[in-house]
């Protein structure tokens, strides 16, 4: 339990205490009722149907990687880097498949303590094919939970690689994921959707990465260019994007590919899982339409760019709140997210001067930013169980700022470390000469003709 929590409580932390005294013969009276009735109850047992649709939404959230994010970043930048820039989402897909099977499952969704799990499950160690083996709180298989994490703990770091395109190392790329992987990710998800993280039992809302995901990798990239430096060229050259046409196919695929990131994180086929994936359409479409208004104002025209880039800070930013949301709250996110990315990703970062070359922080970071505070606006207590400040409990919007602090500061401060030491073991960036030449061809030997 976080200290902060305690604060949140405390008004009311008398009252309950006085309650408690005043009934506590009742308490003691009713206390082998309720354990009798807690025995009675039967234990989670393997559902075939929300079995099936875990099944389909690992499909659905492994194609978001490959090939959504693989097209969509592969689009924008220049043609002597299509190949580079595909081939790392390419690559952390295996890297982190093997990670995750290894350690890195066990140490975000095992019990372990409040902040990070056991080993009890490296290697995969006591997932079988027995009945009664679920992944926690579900009716699954806990072989399918496990693989519909590892889609999560895939693109995560996938993301990152946009912020710091056309000049990263390949090898220093597989050594940083495998080192963030383990150090800043699994901690993070352990945090806020195992039973025991600390941000989970205080009370912090993220139904399907708004924090873990979008925020996390944001800030990760963020510090990846800033510490990496600039773009040879950047500023003077033109850096247009190779093929618009992929990254609009790419953007597709990550729309149909969200349902299930988002309904699949219900780990059932049922009502919340409906709801999630009908408020991650209203929002994912008010964003666009957000973000292609503001451009039209502001620069004459829609861009095809434009519209990909406003779904998907639509989809980030609904990603948190999904499961808790209903469709006015979804609109009005998609509504502000649209328009606060575009501002990210234009204002924000020419005023600031980093080279973000694909905007993963101002779509990601920002979009998982204001996903992550409105959830605690809009949350509705019949769809979540949990209200928010729409419905008197103004205490959620404190607690998922601190959720998002939190994030990221062990994001922005670990992953700082992280690059430091990757540039001391094999350098994090290609030479000049590398960089004009093109990725494609230095690093992997392969070009497009």
């Amino acid at each position: 339990m976080r200290i902060s929590k305690k604060s949140v409580l405390f008004g009311g932390g008398l009252a309950l205490g006085l309650s408690l005294l005043a009934t506590m013969g009742l308490a003691q009276e009713a206390a082998p009722a309720a354990a009798d009735a807690a025995a009675a109850a039967p234990p989670p047992t393997l559902d075939k149907a929300d079995t099936a649709w875990m099944l389909c939404s690992v499909a659905l959230v492994l194609l978001m990687t490959i090939p959504g994010l693989a097209l969509f970043y592969g689009g924008m930048v220049r043609k002597k880097n299509v190949l580079a820039t595909m081939m790392q989402c390419f690559g952390i897909t295996c890297l982190v498949t093997v990670l995750w099977g290894v350690i890195g499952y066990s140490l975000a969704f095992t019990d372990g303590n409040a902040y990070i799990g056991d080993l009890s499950r490296v290697f995969l160690m006591g997932i079988t094919t027995a009945k009664d083996n679920l992944f926690p709180g579900s009716t699954i298989p806990e072989s399918v939970g496990m693989m519909f994490q590892m889609t999560f703990a895939i693109i995560t770091p996938a993301l990152i690689v946009g912020s710091f395109a056309d000049r990263f190392k390949f090898s220093a790329l597989m050594l940083f994921v495998t080192l963030w992987s383990l150090v800043v990710y699994s901690p993070v998800a352990h945090w806020v959707w195992a039973s025991t993280g600390f941000l989970n039992k205080a009370g912090v809302l993220d139904f399907a990465g708004g924090t873990v995901v979008h925020i996390n990798a944001g800030v990760a990239g963020l510090v990846g260019c800033l510490v990496v430096g600039k773009r040879k060229g950047y500023g003077v050259e033109n850096f247009a994007p190779h093929n618009v046409g992929y990254a609009l196919i790419g953007a597709s695929l990550l729309w149909v590919g969200w349902f299930g990131f988002n309904a699949g994180s219900a780990l059932t086929s049922d009502h919340r899982a409906g709801m999630a994936m009908t408020v991650t359409q209203l929002a994912t479409g008010a964003a666009a339409m957000a973000w292609l208004l503001a451009e039209w104002i502001l620069r004459g025209k829609p861009s095809a760019l434009g519209a990909a880039s406003g779904a998907v800070a639509g989809l980030v930013a609904i990603t948190p709140a999904s499961g808790f949301v209903g469709p006015t709250g979804s609109l009005i996110i998609g509504l502000v997210a649209g328009i606060v990315c575009f501002w990210g990703s234009t204002s924000l970062k020419h005023m600031l001067g980093y080279d973000d070359s694909l905007d993963t922080f101002g779509v990601h970071a920002i979009g998982g930013i204001t996903g992550a505070l409105l959830t605690g606006v809009f949350a509705v207590k019949d769809i979540g169980g949990t209200a928010g400040v729409l419905e008197g409990n103004t205490a959620q919007l404190a607690l998922q700022a601190e959720g998002v602090v939190v994030t990221i500061l062990w994001s922005g401060v670990v992953s700082f470390i992280l690059y430091k030491v990757v540039d001391l073991l094999v350098g994090l960036r290609v030479s000049a000469e590398e960089e004009t030449e093109g990725l494609d061809i230095v690093l992997h030997g392969e070009i497009i003709h």
